[in-house]
């Protein structure tokens, strides 16, 4: 596969999970028993498979190393602030509107990285 088709569904598979990632927030802040749909339980998982396997082929590609291309390693780590944020707003409990907000914030964080290929997103 050429570098175009890869970067194309990687895109692809990013607004597909942060799409399902925000609907799925919204149920569950709603208290909706999103869980009961397994297309709802399964599909990001499949997602974001194909999300990181086609980034991983993307760096790969253009020779990219997150020790010296300090953007990669800043998508890289809002990639694990987002998870953990993530989580938590996917759980029973409180916290989870909050949790919601600020993982869809890491979100437009790495979208705006990906954009500028700056950590700073290009202010400093």
């Amino acid at each position: 596969m050429d570098y175009v088709s890869i970067k194309t569904i990687h895109v692809a598979c990013a607004f597909l999970t942060v799409g399902l990632f925000a609907l799925r927030g919204v149920l569950q802040t709603g208290d909706v028993r999103w869980r009961r749909v397994k297309f709802l339980r399964v599909a990001p998982h499949l997602i974001d498979t194909v999300l990181l396997t086609a980034g991983i082929t993307l760096a790969w590609m253009l020779a990219l190393n997150p020790l010296t291309q300090p953007w990669l390693a800043a998508k890289i780590l809002g990639l694990l602030v987002y998870i953990a944020l993530g989580r938590q707003a996917l759980k029973q409990g409180t916290y989870q509107a909050r949790a919601l907000v600020a993982a869809l914030t890491v979100v437009m964080y790495i979208v705006a990285v990906a954009f500028t290929k700056s950590p700073t997103l290009g202010l400093l």
